[in-house]
């Protein structure tokens, strides 16, 4: 009996620290299930600012922290620095005039315009307010500017220009921002620049002025028939190409009626314009013409390759350039485009 009540004891306790076991095992393997979950979000998300950030938040300004963007951009040394926004509509104009600044703003998916909380506003006029570059919502005036997850609007509306972001340096980056305006939303005027998950809106001329200006993965959205580009070019030996990759054309929400047969893909603002869409999605907005004029005498270079859609048949364009193949990022951004752009979007 001794012997059996042993045996008996010894199965028990075997069984015991089996489930103690496997128990312990589980719960390890929920506690990596957790990490890995949280790694997942937090490299999707972008919710707390980084060590050192000047922290912008709207409402509930804590010590040390800024209830206005252009207060933080104002405390920035002349080496620049990094801001964090938390959300909110931001109603004012921003200029950056230091160059190496960031803009990092409060998102829970850093990797698209799509979840955006933050937003800049405002709404002047060019002819009213100093020309195109002083009338933008934002200005980015100097190099090495970066901004992600933000939304810029001007809201003048139609009748004048008014552009939403004036980009005047070289080495500047967009990523998953919207920018919103009806015309002249975007002047990208400076050297490199480049524009990646990104949503553009207008109706005439939204993309405008003569950086070598990349356009990847963007949403090109038309409220208003009228040109999307307003290539500046001038020179020949001006190596600057406006080059819109694997990006989608669509007609905006806001617009009021169909745009059918009503949007080009750009006219030449001076005369050597040029404008490569590649791979890209064009509907039937696009008029078969393609492009239309603006600077008299002008010989642009407008070409297109690999684009899909009912707007991409090429017989009936005007002033048009065929070309063989893609062009690369290399030709548009110079051979050292991967050091300053950031190459996870």
């Amino acid at each position: 009996m001794t012997k059996g009540s042993n045996t008996s004891y010894n199965h028990d306790t075997l069984l015991l620290e089996r489930f103690a076991c496997r128990k312990m095992f589980c719960l390890n393997l929920f506690s990596v299930f957790l990490l890995y979950v949280s790694s997942v979000i937090a490299a999707t998300a972008r919710t707390s600012p980084p060590s050192g950030a000047k922290v912008v938040r709207q409402s509930g300004t804590q010590s040390g922290e800024f209830s206005t963007i252009s207060s933080a951009v104002a405390s920035l040394s002349s080496s620049g620095g990094t801001i964090f926004i938390y959300p909110g509509t931001y109603n004012e104009q921003v200029s950056i005039n230091v160059p190496n600044v960031q803009v990092l703003c409060y998102t829970t998916d850093i990797s698209s315009y799509k979840q955006n909380v933050v937003t800049i506003t405002h709404n002047l006029n060019a002819q009213d307010n100093g020309g195109n570059d002083a009338c933008a919502t934002l200005r980015a005036e100097k190099d090495n500017f970066k901004l992600y997850n933000c939304n810029i609007k001007n809201t003048f509306g139609q009748g004048k220009q008014a552009t939403a972001v004036a980009a005047r340096g070289t080495k500047v980056g967009f990523y998953g921002a919207g920018m919103y305006g009806y015309q002249d939303t975007l002047l990208a005027d400076g050297g490199y620049q480049y524009y990646s998950n990104r949503y553009i809106e207008g109706a005439v001329d939204y993309i405008y002025g003569k950086a070598s200006a990349w356009f990847g993965e963007c949403t090109l959205a038309s409220n208003g028939g009228g040109s999307i580009t307003a290539n500046s070019r001038e020179s020949a030996s001006d190596p600057s190409y406006y080059v819109i990759d694997h990006s989608t054309i669509v007609q905006a929400s806001s617009a009021t009626s169909s745009l059918s047969s009503k949007v080009y893909l750009g006219r030449p603002w001076r005369v050597l314009a040029r404008v490569v869409f590649q791979n890209s999605a064009l509907p039937n907005l696009i008029n078969a013409a393609g492009y239309s004029t603006l600077a008299a005498g002008a010989t642009p270079i407008f070409s297109e390759y690999g684009n899909t859609g009912a707007g991409a048949g090429t017989s009936q364009r005007v002033t048009y350039t065929p070309i063989n193949a893609a062009i690369f990022k290399n030709a548009v951004l110079g051979s050292d485009w991967s050091s300053w752009t950031d190459t996870s979007y």
